[in-house]
């Protein structure tokens, strides 16, 4: 394995998530989900083989987390 590659396996619990339990996790919708990754605002999949894609649980459990903090932030 190259040392580009290792920072994405530095934890043997992260796993990765097919998109049915991303929209279960976010409550988001199909379409939803991609117009965010397309602005950036959402993680972007990526391609296991095939058609087949996955995201990081990771970087999800991170996007749920910078949601709830910025629902509870005060607003200027």
């Amino acid at each position: 394995m190259s040392k580009n590659n290792q920072h994405f396996l530095t934890n043997a619990q992260d796993r990765l998530i097919r998109k049915p339990e991303v929209l279960a996790r976010t409550g988001l919708g199909n379409t939803t989900l991609y117009a965010l990754v397309k602005q950036g605002s959402f993680p972007a999949s990526f391609t296991l083989a095939g058609r087949a894609v996955a995201w990081r649980e990771a970087d999800v459990n991170r996007w749920i987390s910078d949601r709830v903090i910025a629902s509870r932030s005060p607003r200027a």
